[in-house]
């Protein structure tokens, strides 16, 4: 058979993720502290972005005009000429950067171009609300660099390993599915009908998760954690393999069922147990800097006169970053080359971007936790005791988000109330049933909260087993699904 060659064309679906929707879906999970650390290195090399050093200006407050030698310049007509040639729409972004607001915000995609900010929000503002750039504004601590995060490390690692865009975007909804510990906490039949992607394809890309750095990551259980740290030092055999599965039996310290299990002697069970024990059950730990993190309040909530809740964003969490207008007008009237042109514009474009971005950020934001207060007002008003069931589902719902919006929203978020600061997820509990048969049900922390008040109110002569809180707690109508 001859060989030729033939010119097909063929059309595809393909998921994109361009540079400008990972950043938007990025800036929804950071803590303030790495959104800063953002925005200083987006100042850092774009010369169109500044921060706003002037925290008592408004919105509505008259620019001071611009002077050069004393003199005022031509404000009012760089004013008009900004406003009415520079390509800032969301439309012109959009064409510009090969993407849409409506891919991150759907629910807000950025038409109204003049629309007022919610409370705490950052509203837009033109370039002349600019009053300068100072020579001598140098802060060493802005480039340091900052701690590897766990997200941080695997990401560099997923872009090194996974080559196709699909692949890629499982890998970043894993990784946004890690708890602290570095553990797998999410379902992949959900995630994959989430995203639109086959089972097989889910557990693939897993697959290539479980064999990054640290050992252990992406796990599902202590057992798998342990069993691919194991096999990372090639240590996994058939009797390692065996004592994995029976942990529980290890937790009782039942050593001669695991012998008789694993078909060894009492010397090779001791030789495994010590092989165990230097293996780390929390690979995520390694990477968590918390603790040397200041915690800074998202939102403010406090009572008002009228016994309702008021909710504020706080004002120092959030960056105030301006687009610089007026200079990209006098630079763009100097003579520049074809290069310098599309260097400023697309500066500009990805400047506006930022400074939508970061207002939706702070917008969504608002919506997640006022929908929180709304539903957990009992908390509010009685404490742990009246902690409702919830789950992000029912606050995606309610707002008309996605449950994945609302998780990276949540994720180390905190809450400054009349109850102390909290986070977020504080308030995502999962319920109990009622031993009478409700519906409600009861807040597994409120539930915790009961259990510890009983355990802190027994005394050395009467301590109380695990079967009588049990049925303590089903007199009071909380059925915990065991015998009492």
């Amino acid at each position: 058979m001859a060989l030729s060659a033939k010119l097909n064309l063929r059309q595809s679906q393909s998921m994109v993720m361009t540079p400008q929707l990972l950043q938007s879906i990025r800036l929804l999970q950071f803590t303030q502290l790495e959104l800063d650390r953002f925005v200083q290195e987006q100042i850092e090399i774009n010369p169109l972005l500044e921060r706003n050093r002037n925290d008592e200006s408004g919105p509505d407050l008259e620019p001071a005009p611009a002077r050069e030698n004393g003199v005022e310049t031509e404000n009012a007509q760089s004013q008009d000429w900004s406003m009415d040639q520079l390509e800032v729409s969301a439309t012109a972004i959009a064409d510009k950067l090969d993407t849409s607001l409506d891919n991150v915000f759907p629910d807000d995609p950025g038409h109204a171009e003049n629309k007022q900010s919610p409370s705490g929000a950052m509203p837009g503002r033109s370039g002349s609300d600019v009053i300068g750039r100072p020579d001598t504004d140098f802060d060493l601590e802005a480039i340091v660099a900052g701690d590897l995060t766990l997200r941080d490390h695997l990401i560099e690692q997923i872009s090194m390993t996974l080559r196709t865009a699909p692949d890629r975007l499982i890998a970043h909804e894993l990784v946004d599915a890690l708890d602290p510990n570095g553990y797998l906490d999410t379902d992949l039949d959900e995630l994959s009908a989430r995203i639109g992607c086959e089972r097989e394809d889910a557990d693939a890309v897993l697959g290539a998760l479980q064999e990054m750095d640290p050992p252990g990551v992406f796990a599902r259980d202590l057992a798998e954690c342990l069993a691919l740290q194991l096999r990372r030092m090639d240590r996994l055999d058939p009797a390692m393999a065996a004592l994995l599965e029976h942990l529980p039996l290890l937790a009782r310290r039942d050593f001669k069922a695991l012998s008789r299990i694993c078909g060894v002697d009492e010397g090779d069970l001791i030789d495994m147990l010590a092989e165990i024990r230097t293996l780390d059950p929390r690979p995520g730990l390694a990477y968590d800097s918390s603790g040397m993190e200041a915690i800074i309040y998202d939102v403010e909530v406090r009572e008002g006169a009228d016994q309702s809740w008021h909710i504020e964003l706080n004002p120092d969490a959030l960056p105030r970053v301006l687009v610089d207008r007026d200079y990209y007008s006098k630079v763009s009237r100097s003579s520049l080359s074809p290069d310098e042109k599309l260097f400023m514009s697309e500066c500009l474009q990805n400047a506006t971007w930022l400074e939508r971005s970061l207002d939706q950020r702070a917008t969504t934001i608002l919506k997640v936790a006022t929908e929180i207060v709304r539903q957990q007002d009992g908390f509010f008003v009685h404490g742990v005791s009246a902690l409702k069931p919830m789950t992000m589902k029912m606050v995606a719902d309610a707002i008309g988000m996605h449950e994945s919006t609302v998780s990276r929203v949540s994720a180390n978020k905190f809450m400054l109330t009349p109850r102390g600061m909290l986070e977020f997820r504080y308030f995502f509990t999962v319920a109990i049933a009622a031993s009478n048969g409700g519906e409600d049900g009861h807040s597994s922390e409120s539930v915790r909260q009961r259990i510890r008040a009983l355990i802190d109110r027994e005394t050395a002569d009467a301590v109380l087993s695990d079967d009588t809180l049990v049925t303590m707690l089903k007199k009071e109508g909380v059925d915990m699904g065991l015998p009492s």
